[in-house]
């Protein structure tokens, strides 16, 4: 059987505010700061995730442009995290944060799981329990 790499998934998005969701991400969720950039062809820019994650998430703001708030309610990102304890614990930090609970379009993600939204509008589920296929 060959073995193919896995490679690393970037999710970029276009933003109005890199130091609101730097404390949305970094500070409620816990994710760290793994590069920014300033003035790069006129796109300033933050990317965060977890060091060792093969996944981190990109933020843009492009200078003199407006970026659209998320297109719909359905548009969300899910953080799967099976320990109870430490569920617990990510939920109570982004509340900490300042950041509260926010009521799901999709009424599953309530039934074991807590949902927020970011500030550009995109729903962010903290979901308890083991991702299955």
């Amino acid at each position: 059987m060959t073995h193919r790499p896995v490679p690393v998934l970037r999710v970029a998005r276009p933003t109005n505010d890199l130091a609101r969701l730097r404390r949305f991400y970094c500070e409620g969720l816990g994710f760290d700061v793994l590069g920014e950039f300033e003035d790069h062809s006129g796109l300033d820019g933050l990317i965060v995730g977890h060091p060792h994650a093969p996944y981190h998430l990109e933020f843009v703001r492009e200078r003199g442009a407006t970026a659209p708030d998320a297109p719909s309610d359905e548009h969300l990102l899910v953080l799967y995290l099976p320990d109870a304890r430490q569920w617990h614990e990510a939920v109570a930090r982004i509340e900490a944060a300042g950041f509260p609970t926010a009521r799901p379009h999709n009424p599953y993600w309530s039934r074991s799981g807590a949902c927020f939204r970011d500030p550009d509008g995109y729903h962010v589920i903290l979901q308890n329990g083991e991702w299955s296929n």
